[in-house]
């Protein structure tokens, strides 16, 4: 095996192997990071699910924490209470671990709880870095990355390599982000 041929050989080792460990890090963060674009559009670690319900407030007071704690046991709440605050119209703001309240005097009752997205939440809490023996890894994900990026561009030989057809996708995902960037940063 000549000299030329053998770096070629060794990238594409390196860039297979590398590539199949790094597999499972790519789609964890491919699909946390398409979810965190789209913070705007949807909360992608946690589905919000909204009730309103009417109740007859004639043997409760909302100036009284038991009272208030009795209501939101009838939805099997009062585990989850955290604490409550009196607004200005009457009405009684209770927050929960997940979720809140607003119980107004008149007995209607707006219900908001939160509910963990089952592969989103999961995914999301690992792109946020949770602890320090994970950002050592996040490090090596994106190390790993770069050497996937260099040993690919020099696998390819004839018309498709970085010297041909590949050096203009090169170029183009070089330019895309410089471009949005003078065009947008400030």
């Amino acid at each position: 095996m000549g000299k030329k041929k053998k770096w070629r050989w060794w990238f594409r080792v390196i860039h297979r192997d590398v590539g199949y460990f790094l597999f499972g890090m790519t789609i964890i963060y491919s699909l946390s990071g398409i979810a965190l674009n789209h913070l705007n559009d949807w909360d992608p670690s946690y589905a919000k699910i909204n009730n309103k319900v009417h109740l007859d407030m004639s043997s409760y007071d909302l100036n009284n924490k038991e009272d208030v704690l009795r209501i939101i046991d009838i939805f099997g709440e009062q585990k989850n209470y955290k604490k409550h605050i009196k607004k200005r119209n009457g009405a009684v703001k209770v927050f929960l671990k997940k979720g809140s309240f607003i119980i107004f005097p008149s007995g209607d009752i707006l219900y908001e709880k939160w509910k963990r997205r089952p592969v989103f939440h999961a995914v999301n809490y690992l792109h946020y870095n949770p602890g320090k023996w994970w950002l050592w890894f996040s490090d090596f994900f994106a190390a790993g990355l770069i050497i996937i990026a260099i040993t690919g561009i020099f696998i390819v030989k004839g018309k498709n390599s970085i010297t041909g057809r590949g050096l203009v996708y090169t170029i183009l995902g070089i330019i895309i982000p410089i471009l949005f960037l003078l065009l947008y940063y400030r």
